[in-house]
């Protein structure tokens, strides 16, 4: 049904948490294709005793060189991408295919609904801690109580897990690797999606994740990933949030063409009141 490509950085104990996660809470037999970067933990020969698919790295290539890669491999329809410090709920996967069967049409992006420990006051995520490592992760806890919180459709699908058609994939070139190691890498990939004509951009409020919360980069050294978004499309990502995704607003069909004029003249308004202030 789907092949889930997982990058994962010397984060065996995560990576097999996430794996092991969706064998047991699937309810199809999904293709997982693991990028390994570097790998010296024992994520590689772990990957290679358990017959899992994978690419690799000897180092860190960062998560737009390594999702690319691991797509490479994909065998299914529809592509995954989904982080190691992730843990799929039951019935993860049936709320996407009930989704995907509902539509006329290849040309999506939907975002299963994220639980995540530390609240950045995030209008698309439900926010309860269970954790933040694996010693201290609550999971029967999350298992028991995952499903009782209440959450609707929203829109402005970006960041993972995500799911495209591999048409979609390969239309838009995948991920940027000019914003490796990748920050603003999953609104620009958004950004290609709406310039390849797409208009649903959907959370799925009831297929949920629980998300660790940043394992991986804070390790890294950041590109200037909001700089990088300016300079090649030619406005912010709040800009592109707010007015073309909408994100964090209900779900209530597909988006429409934001309205450049109103758009523009509030922009020059929070422009003007800021240098006034």
């Amino acid at each position: 049904m789907f092949s889930i490509i997982i990058p994962t950085w010397n984060n065996i104990d995560f990576a097999k948490l996430c794996v092991n996660s969706i064998r047991k809470h699937s309810a199809y037999k999904h293709q997982i294709i693991l990028h390994i970067n570097d790998g010296s933990d024992g994520t590689l020969q772990w990957a290679i005793d358990e017959r899992i698919d994978h690419t690799h790295t000897t180092d860190n290539a960062g998560i737009c060189i390594a999702v690319n890669m691991a797509a490479g491999l994909a065998t299914q329809d529809y592509i995954v991408y989904m982080n190691d410090d992730m843990y799929v709920c039951p019935q993860w996967d049936i709320e996407l295919i009930k989704e995907i069967k509902a539509l006329n049409t290849d040309n999506f992006m939907f975002s299963s609904t994220m639980i995540e420990p530390i609240n950045y006051q995030n209008p698309c995520v439900i926010h309860h801690d269970y954790g933040q490592s694996i010693a201290t992760f609550r999971e029967q806890d999350l298992l028991q109580e995952y499903g009782q919180y209440e959450k609707n459709d929203w829109n402005g699908s970006a960041w993972p897990p995500t799911i495209v058609h591999r048409k979609y994939w390969h239309i838009t070139g995948g991920y940027s690797i000019e914003l490796s190691p990748g920050m603003s890498s999953d609104d620009d990939f958004a950004m290609k999606m709406w310039a390849a004509g797409c208009r649903i951009f959907k959370g799925i409020g009831k297929s949920r994740v629980y998300h660790f919360q940043s394992k991986s980069t804070l390790r890294i050294i950041k590109n200037n990933g909001r700089k990088q978004f300016m300079m090649k499309w030619g406005m912010n990502q709040s800009t592109f949030n707010k007015y073309f995704l909408k994100r964090g607003t209900p779900y209530i069909g597909p988006l429409s063409e934001p309205d450049k004029s109103t758009m523009k003249m509030e922009l020059f308004r929070a422009w003007l009141k800021r240098k006034i202030w």
